[in-house]
Order: structure tokens, then C-alpha cells, then sequence
């Protein structure tokens, strides 16, 4: 037997009174008239709901531990279906959150809907912003990636400025001493639970107070009196649609939101930046350097929220209403024009040309320079190794049990520069000529070398700079400052083979000989980024064995020999110069770099390299083995696991004095 749907109705309804709320809730009139303006209450409901609903979903694929947040964020984020999608719109509505509150604020402030009766419901209102921005604090450390750990480090840091208690605070914050595990389950429990809750709570509080005093209204004789339903939710629905579309744009354009490197505490990141709309707080820091912080951090922000929960107060009269209109513009131009002189100086380095800088010889603007290029520098970085920790987590091999910083520490491409820089960048460069004065990723720029240029080190090109007249004394080979090899007998080999008044068969012959020993030496190091010889090539190479082991009598006047100093398979003798079998091999370049005075390189005449990891402590070594081999693979291309990303952001020109 069915029930008529009117009965069924009438009994929810006698039940419930879900009419009555209903028509409490739509039918409430709105002197003269619906309007734009008043859409932003509830496009902030609706935003909030949608946090809610996916944040449900990311939660049920979020596992909150330093070994394994960013690995399931990966997962959402590259494997999921449709992951992407989620992630993307819970990131960019938290941003349209927060700039939709500065929105509802001013609209609230500019009509004086803050002031008696209302007072209590502005606060409310206040509460629920700093809870919106503490959600949004706490989701940013999520991830567990560097810009998230380093930027939220950056900011509970600052706690530890508040006076009496900003220690504990800080500890309190980070669950410890350290940032861990406990930072992240911390802030996990406030983003996903507290915080979350409260703001439902003080919403409810906040509506209902609303819904006491009314729709407040500048001037109600301009229109009509209108209902809320269906003027006004029109157009709230319009509006609310319009920031979902912007979302699912930006979500769609950046296909999902932005996912760092894994979080590393043993190599900071420069670039740490915290989003948009706290980059006016950021660059505030910037005014109060030293001894003056805790003004930036705790005093100026607590003067100004003082003022914000007592704005009710003040604007009690016609006067104090315009002064509070005043106040509040003023210090929402300063917020914006702090934000513009953030993301001016982050970005300096791009949009100023490096020659002015010289030309103005400002110390201040130098300095503004040098910062704003270490920081794209560092920017640029952390996009590669994030592009590259991506595709190495997505190779079948997968993430290791270890996590996903293990699988970065483990891999060359991202480690190799890293240890350069450490230990050998105070001596060698590594820069490409042909970009030279251009701050590219590969380049690691020593601004006053001590020893040669090691950029492609092995290719055919680098080993042809060897046997170069003018190449051989730059300072990419033996030029650098304080040489002994300057004036020495390879110098003086390659500078005499083809003087200046040889004629032009001469000085053809000889430099084909020397390109045929750059191939056949080329050949040695087996890069793995070398193509694969084909016929012409193999006889070059075999032509350049010749010619090593067969002496140079027939090319160059003095009749020597390469193998008259170094020692080339089965001819020559070990001792006066580096054996060239295998030369810059992997295994030659290990065996190097452990102890270059080894009677099979440079031996008595070896004036400055350490040796690396001879000793028979291995305590005393500069570098272990695993560090050394991470080195030599990135030195020689030796990616292994995947390639080399095919592209590499450009960045400005080099700081300046480089």
C-alpha cells in the first residue's frame, strides 16, 4: 500500500517542522532589494562546504607520517584517478577562502554592519578569519614537501619571539623540540579536526546572530523590499558558481596543485616563501630586522587586532564610522603594497638588467640583486627536484620501503651537485662556455677557479680543449689562477705542434690528428650520454689509438710522443703524467679522485687536489664511497634510473661579482 506523497510530506513535516525552518530560512525579506554585494556570506559557506567535502576524500588517502605524507600526497596527486582534480580544488579554494573573507570584511566595515547591534557578530566574524587563516597555515605544512616544511619552519620559529611563554609555544606547536613526525600529526589533527570543528561551531553562532538582527542595509529606500528566496540566492548561487569556475579553472590550467621535493631538514631551502596572501607578513619581518622582529611578529600584528575587535566600539559615532573606513583602507593598501614589494624583490634579479645594477655601483642595489638571484636560483632548483624526485617515484621501481627521501639521496642528478658544490666547487667550476655569465641550473659558477672547468668532462669536445693552443692556457684548462701547468710541458706540447708560422697543411694535419685523439680518448670514458659510434667515428677512434700509441713523428716537428709521458694500454710507463687507459672511465675517475697523487695520475707532481678516500681510517676521508660514486655518475651523466628532464628553466643573468 503507498503512501500519497502530500501524507508522506505532512508526516516529515509534523515530525520535523522542516517547512516551517525552510521558509524561516528563504522567506526572509531584504529592504531595497537583493544585491551583488551581499553574495559574499554565502559563497564563503558554499567554499567552505566544498573544503570540507573534498577534504573528506583526501583524507581517506593522507597517511600523516614524515615516512609517508608526501608519498600519499603523490599518490592523490599522479596515480589516483581524478586525484589531481581533488587536490587541486581543495588547494585553490582555501586561497579564494581567504580572499573572499578580505572581501566579506570590507563589505562589512564599509556599510557598518559591524556596529551596534552587531557588534558580537563582527567578532564572531573576526574569529572565524583567524580560523580560516589557521587552517590555512597548517594545510601547508601537509604535504611534507620543502616549500611547506621550510616555510612553516620559518613561522612557528617566530613563536619563540612571543615574550614569557614563546618557547613554549614553539615546542607546543611542533610537539617537540624538532620538527617530525609530531609537527605533522600535530598540525594534521588542528587542519582535518580542531580547527575544522571550531569554525562549524562559531559559524553556527555567527548565522544564527544574523539571522537575529537581520540584513543590514546602507540605504533600504533605493529599491524594493525583496525575499532572500529567490532574489538574493540567485544571485549568491551566481557568485558562488563563479568562484567554483574560477577554481576549476586554475585547477585544470596547473593540473592540480603544486608538489614540491620531499621534505629534507639536512638541506635547507632558500626559496621558502609562504603563500600569497601572508606574503605582506613575510616582507613586514623584512622592516624589523635583528633585535626589532618581535615588533614585526607579535607587536605591530597585536596592535592592529586589538584595533580590528574594538573597530565596534570606536564606531559608534558618524566620525568614528569614517575613521574606521579610513584605517581599514589604509591598512589593506599597506598589505597589498608589502605584497608587491615581496614579489618585486623576490624577482628583481629577472626584470632588472644585470648591467645597470654595475653601472649605478649602489651597494644596495647589489645586495637587492644578489638576493633576489639566490633566490631564483633556489626557486629554480627546487622545481627541478621536484620535476626529478616525480619521475623517479613514478619508474616501476617505485618508492622504496625507505620513503621517498631515500629514493632522492640515492639518485646522482639530485645529490651529484649538491656534493660538488661541497667539496669540489671551491677550486672547479662547472660552466658551460658557451653560457657563460648565464646563471643556467647546470652551471656551478666559482667565480676565481683554482683548477679546470670539469663541464663535460669525458665528451669529445672537453677532451679537444686539452689539445687546443688557445684552450688549453684558459682558465677552463690550465689558465686558472696560480697554475703550475701553465708553462708546462703539455702546454708548451700542444702550443708547439702547430706554430705560428706553420703553413696551413701543417696546421690541418695536426688538428685532425688531435680531434682523432679526442675520439679515440672520448672512447675511453664510455659516457653514457655518448651516441653510439658509427663507422666513421669507429675509425677515428681507431686512428687516435694509432696515434697515441704510435707516436706523433709523422704530425708534429718534435717527434713526441703522447705515450713519451703518459702511459696508454701496454705502452708507456706510470709516474710522469696520468695513465690514459680508461681515461675518465668510472672506474679511472673513482680511482682519481680517491688519491690523485697515485702513481697512476699525477704522482710528485699532483700540487694541490686531496686526496679523497685513501686513508686507511675511514674517519679521516673527505668522502665515502657511496658520496664519491653519487659525484662521478653526475659528473659523467650516469643517471641510471631515467633520463635526464628533457628541458631546464632559465634563470637570470649571475650574480653580480660572479
Amino acid at each position: 500500500m503507498s503512501v500519497p506523497s502530500q501524507t508522506l510530506g505532512q508526516w516529515f513535516e509534523s515530525r520535523t517542522g522542516f517547512r516551517s525552518v525552510l521558509h524561516a530560512a528563504l522567506f526572509e525579506p531584504i529592504p531595497g532589494g537583493a544585491r551583488w554585494r551581499y553574495v559574499w556570506g554565502s559563497t564563503l559557506v558554499v567554499a567552505f562546504i566544498t573544503q570540507v567535502i573534498t577534504g573528506v576524500f583526501l583524507w581517506m588517502a593522507y597517511s600523516p607520517s614524515t615516512q609517508t605524507a608526501w608519498e600519499s600526497v603523490f599518490y592523490v596527486q599522479h596515480e589516483l584517478r581524478g586525484g589531481w582534480l581533488l587536490r587541486g580544488i581543495h588547494h585553490y579554494t582555501a586561497h579564494a577562502m581567504v580572499y573572499l573573507l578580505v572581501i566579506h570584511f570590507l563589505q562589512v566595515v564599509i556599510d557598518g554592519a559591524y556596529r551596534a547591534p552587531r557588534e558580537l557578530n563582527f567578532i564572531l566574524g573576526l574569529i572565524l578569519m583567524l580560523l580560516v587563516m589557521g587552517m590555512a597555515f597548517t594545510g601547508y605544512l601537509l604535504p611534507w614537501d620543502q616549500k611547506g616544511y621550510w616555510a612553516t619552519s620559518v613561522g612557528t620559529s617566530l613563536a619563540s619571539q612571543a615574550p614569557l611563554v614563546g618557547e613554549d609555544l614553539r615546542k607546543l606547536a611542533v610537539g617537540g623540540t624538532n620538527y617530525g613526525h609530531h609537527t605533522l600529526t600535530r598540525f594534521f589533527a588542528l587542519h582535518a579536526g580542531v580547527l575544522p570543528a571550531l569554525l562549524v561551531v562559531f559559524l553556527v553562532f555567527h548565522i544564527a546572530l544574523f539571522r537575529r538582527h537581520g540584513l543590514h542595509v546602507r540605504h533600504p529606500a533605493r529599491g524594493p523590499q525583496q525575499m532572500f528566496w529567490p532574489d538574493q540566492v540567485l544571485k549568491d548561487s551566481l557568485a558562488a558558481l563563479a568562484v567554483l569556475a574560477a577554481v576549476l579553472a586554475l585547477t585544470i590550467y596547473n593540473h592540480g596543485a603544486e608538489l614540491g621535493a620531499p621534505a629534507d631538514p639536512a638541506n635547507p631551502y632558500d626559496a621558502a616563501r609562504p603563500e600569497g596572501y601572508f606574503l605582506f607578513l613575510f616582507q613586514l619581518l623584512k622592516w624589523f630586522p635583528g633585535e626589532l622582529e618581535l615588533w614585526g611578529a607579535f607587536i605591530m600584528p597585536g596592535i592592529i587586532l586589538t584595533y580590528l575587535f574594538l573597530l565596534p566600539w570606536i564606531g559608534l559615532t558618524r566620525a568614528g564610522h569614517a575613521f574606521n573606513v579610513a584605517m581599514i583602507c589604509l591598512l589593506m593598501g599597506a598589505a597589498i603594497v608589502l605584497t608587491i614589494q615581496a614579489i618585486h624583490e623576490d624577482n628583481y634579479a629577472a626584470w632588472t638588467d644585470k648591467n645597470e645594477v654595475l653601472a649605478a655601483n649602489d651597494p644596495l642595489m647589489t645586495a637587492r640583486y644578489e638576493a633576489s638571484e639566490r633566490f631564483l636560483r633556489a626557486q629554480a632548483d627546487a622545481q627541478r627536484e621536484a620535476q626529478r624526485i616525480i619521475e623517479l617515484a613514478g619508474m616501476p621501481t617505485r618508492i622504496p620501503p625507505t620513503g621517498a627521501l631515500a629514493l632522492m639521496h640515492e639518485d646522482p642528478y639530485l645529490q651529484g651537485p649538491r656534493l660538488y658544490r661541497q667539496h669540489c666547487g671551491s677550486c672547479h667550476n662547472y660552466e658551460n662556455p658557451q653560457e657563460r655569465g648565464v646563471a643556467a641550473l647546470s652551471n656551478i659558477v666559482n667565480p676565481k677557479p683554482t683548477a679546470p672547468n670539469l663541464y663535460g668532462l669525458g665528451t669529445e669536445a672537453w677532451i679537444a680543449g686539452w689539445l687546443d693552443a688557445h684552450r688549453i692556457v684558459s682558465p677552463d684548462y690550465f689558465g686558472y689562477q696560480g697554475s703550475p701547468f701553465h708553462e708546462g710541458e703539455m702546454a708548451s706540447f700542444v702550443q708547439e705542434a702547430a706554430p705560428a708560422d706553420a703553413d696551413e697543411e701543417q696546421r690541418n694535419g695536426v688538428a685532425e690528428a688531435f680531434a682523432s685523439i679526442a675520439a679515440a680518448m672520448a672512447a675511453e670514458a664510455a659516457l653514457p650520454t655518448a651516441p653510439k659510434p658509427d663507422a666513421p667515428q669507429t675509425e677515428r677512434i681507431g686512428e687516435g689509438r694509432e696515434l697515441i700509441t704510435g707516436g706523433l713523428s709523422g704530425v708534429v716537428d718534435s717527434g713526441v710522443s703522447c705515450t713519451d709521458c703518459h702511459k696508454f694500454q701496454d705502452v708507456g710507463d706510470v709516474g710522469l703524467a696520468p695513465d690514459l687507459t680508461g681515461y675518465m672511465s668510472r672506474r679511472w675517475l673513482l680511482d682519481f679522485i680517491r688519491n690523485p697523487a697515485g702513481e697512476r695520475f699525477y704522482a710528485e707532481k699532483n700540487d694541490r687536489m686531496p686526496a679523497f678516500a685513501p686513508h686507511d681510517d675511514p674517519r679521516l676521508n673527505q668522502l665515502d664511497d657511496h658520496s664519491l660514486e653519487l659525484i662521478v655518475d653526475w659528473l659523467r651523466g650516469d643517471w641510471r634510473r631515467a633520463p635526464l628532464p628533457e628541458s631546464e628553466p632559465a634563470l637570470p643573468p649571475a650574480a653580480v661579482g660572479n
